[in-house]
């Protein structure tokens, strides 16, 4: 492009009225290049873009440059893509493709490839009509307002279908259908931990009774029960589940403490180590939180579950002395101590315990060879929580001698 043969000279005053902050005058500074000192300074411009000499500045029409702006950067439009002239996204690559999306698309493309699409209401009651089935309620909305991801909506078309009691739970009972949804092995690792939590616990009873083992049977019954509803509630509450229709909620301060204490209580992960999944994104903090909030539902359960099973544990124990009597016969155990005790073992060991065998078989599922051979993911979780099970039940029969309790 042809340069001009003049340069551009603005005349600036030399001196300036504020005083507390001096800014040193032109007629200081060293010269460059052809600018001269005249009874005004002036600062010479290398013009390099017009073909003849531009306008004095004073002739520069005022509403033209009133009617000039800078490029406004929105964030939400992802900032430097390529392209655009205006820098708010353009056609070009980088995070801000169009300039319709924001800087989470790399997150929501990853979550498009491992979760589907979103599917909108058209869609997905052209889906769910093509088989004959009705979505619940909860579904339904969230078809409406936010959509439902296209894996979600196949895996309870697949589950709904299943033979009674599966495909009844999945159509009437959302605690079951939602952890299905997120993890289709939920069934497998709640039957295997009952099944391995029995065993164990009994081969652990034995070990540690040795020849008294007949004499508390009662004990050792009552563990044992309490025991397949306790396996029930630490797997349930530490299973992941899908957020059918919901985002992150926030915590609105004019609302109350106890409702905004709920809401944040619902932003939690289902366990410290649990994958983020499309709607939850969790931070460390929360992750943190969780495990002080589930060692807190974790003890509340132990002591209910303790003083239910104690409790019938205890009402077996009186009924069969008042019938015999005999000198081996060992003393009632405490009801409320010992349900403090499962209280305080569920929410110091089991959490810990139990926190950890989910981070583990969240690794392994995600990994290349159990997403190649599945049964990779169901041998390890038969592993990791047979070894679970057999330190868990060795440790709550020390825990129980060394509180007093039997």
């Amino acid at each position: 492009m042809p340069v001009c043969s003049q340069s551009l000279k603005l005349s600036l005053p030399t001196t300036f009225s504020d005083d507390a902050y001096p800014i040193p005058t032109l007629s200081q500074l060293p010269l460059v290049g052809q600018s001269q000192i005249r009874t005004l300074p002036t600062l010479t411009l290398k013009c390099s873009n017009f073909d003849s000499v531009p306008p004095p500045a004073d002739d520069l029409p005022r509403k033209g440059l009133s009617e000039e702006r800078p490029p406004v950067f929105d964030l939400a439009d992802g900032g430097g893509g390529g392209g655009g002239k205006d820098f708010s996204g353009g056609n070009g690559g980088g995070a801000g493709g169009d300039g319709r999306y924001s800087s989470d698309d790399g997150g929501d493309s990853w979550e498009e490839k491992e979760f589907g699409p979103i599917m909108r209401l058209e869609e997905v009651l052209k889906e769910t009509e093509a088989r004959g089935v009705h979505l619940p309620s909860d579904m339904l909305e969230a078809a409406k307002t936010t959509g439902i991801r296209k894996m979600f909506l196949l895996r309870y078309l697949d589950l709904q279908g299943s033979v009674w009691p599966l495909g009844f739970l999945m159509r009437y009972c959302s605690l079951l259908r939602n952890r299905m949804l997120a993890d289709p092995s939920f069934l497998f690792k709640v039957g295997t931990e009952i099944v391995i939590d029995s065993c164990c616990a009994t081969f652990a009873e034995v070990q540690k009774r040795g020849k008294d083992f007949w004499s508390e049977f009662e004990l050792y019954a009552a563990d044992l029960l309490v025991g397949i509803v306790v396996d029930i509630a630490l797997v349930g509450m530490l299973a992941p589940y899908a957020r059918i229709g919901q985002t992150q909620p926030s915590v609105p301060r004019s609302r109350g403490l106890l409702e905004r204490l709920h809401q944040a209580c619902a932003a939690l992960p289902s366990s410290v180590f649990e994958a983020e999944r499309p709607g939850c994104k969790f931070t460390v903090r929360q992750r943190v939180a969780t495990y002080f909030y589930k060692g807190v539902l974790y003890g509340s359960v132990g002591f209910v579950c303790g003083l239910i099973g104690q409790g019938i544990a205890n009402l077996i124990m009186t009924a069969k002395r008042n019938i015999k009597k005999s000198e081996e016969d060992i003393p009632v155990p405490p009801l409320v101590k010992s349900a403090a005790l499962w209280g305080v073992f569920l929410a110091v060991s089991s959490n810990t315990r139990y926190q950890i065998v989910n981070g583990l078989e969240q690794l392994v599922e995600s990994s290349p060879a159990a997403k190649r051979a599945p049964p990779v993911a169901m041998a390890f979780t038969v592993g990791v929580r047979f070894a679970n099970n057999i330190y868990g039940g060795m440790q709550f029969v020390d825990w129980a001698k060394w509180s007093g309790v039997q």
